[in-house]
């Protein structure tokens, strides 16, 4: 997978974000900080790949955020519940990927604006999980929950494992069958996809339905690290995942976009904030240079666009 333009801006971005350390802080690279900070970002990697795919077909979820914490919280409850932790996987993806489908039918057959449609799932799905737990977070898990009963040093490899093999999977399908290379076309024009033998609302649809049960197995790799759950979690997930997406190269317009420009950008935004804390930065400057880059990002784009595109 050769990078593209944006993609080698990115790398040299990361680089450079990865010699700041050099000028007093040797710490940042031993070898338990890099792996906490691998393990860290792959929830935030996971829903983006999903959050790729929804939006390479020209639409956006901004309940992910909801979705992720409400999928963190059903594992908890079933396993307290004395559900067996592969039985409480299967449940947790199913419910994500039904959730997903939800958002797909309100986009599709519903006619709904994605962005409309979505923010009224969050809403809906934010008020649901405090009204179910009263606010209160999940305490009291069984032993087999966290960490899904694995030391955590062997846990931690993993979880990277399992982020891993996902990405290459997605990034090879996407690339390489018909079904990935649909996204492309409907998100590049419903029309012509059509004339071609794709229906766009059912390519649409299970955008929304991938989206749903990524983001359920980022809550299992993000939730079963901790003792307890915290409900009100999630809040501003929703522009991480967007932020990476769209640093990553991925035309806001739908029909372009890689999971390599999308793993960069976590890369690069899930650095910032550990760089800036060993350097005894100010966080606040952080978040800005995140949000600086966030635009330049946007505002680049359409040259992107109107370039000469290497594969």
């Amino acid at each position: 997978m050769k990078p593209d333009k944006r993609e080698w801006a990115l790398l040299g971005a990361i680089l450079l974000l990865g010699l700041l350390p050099i000028l007093g802080v040797p710490g940042f690279y031993r070898a338990g900080n890099l792996r906490n900070l691998a393990v860290d970002n792959l929830p935030l990697l996971v829903a983006a790949m999903g959050m790729t795919v929804v939006i390479v077909v020209a639409e956006i979820d901004i309940s992910i955020g909801s979705l992720f914490v409400v999928s963190g919280a059903l594992a908890g409850l079933a396993a307290k519940a004395g559900w067996p932790m592969p039985l409480v996987m299967l449940a947790t993806v199913g419910a994500g990927a039904a959730l997903g489908a939800v958002n797909g039918l309100l986009v599709t057959a519903a006619r709904v604006p994605s962005i409309i449609a979505t923010l009224a799932t969050m809403t809906i799905l934010r008020n649901g999980i405090i009204r179910a737990t009263g606010g209160a977070w999940i305490q009291d898990l069984p032993p087999g929950f966290q960490w899904f009963g694995l030391p955590q040093d062997v846990a931690q490899p993993c979880y990277l494992g399992v982020a891993l093999a996902l990405f290459l999977a997605g990034a090879w399908a996407l690339r390489h069958t018909a079904a990935g290379r649909s996204f492309y076309a409907v998100g590049c024009d419903h029309e012509a996809a059509r004339r071609i033998g794709l229906n766009p609302a059912r390519v649409v649809r299970a955008a929304f339905v991938a989206m749903g049960a990524l983001t359920a197995i980022a809550a299992l790799l993000n939730f079963t690290r901790y003792p307890t759950i915290e409900t009100n979690a999630g809040v501003g997930f929703e522009l991480q995942v967007i932020a990476a997406v769209v640093v990553g190269g991925t035309a806001i317009t739908g029909g372009r976009g890689r999971l390599l420009g999308t793993l960069l950008g976590v890369v690069l935004l899930g650095m910032i904030g550990t760089v800036f804390t060993f350097l005894h930065v100010d966080p606040a400057w952080g978040k800005a240079i995140q949000g600086a880059i966030i635009l330049a990002a946007v505002v680049s784009d359409t040259a992107f666009v109107r370039g000469p595109r290497h594969g």
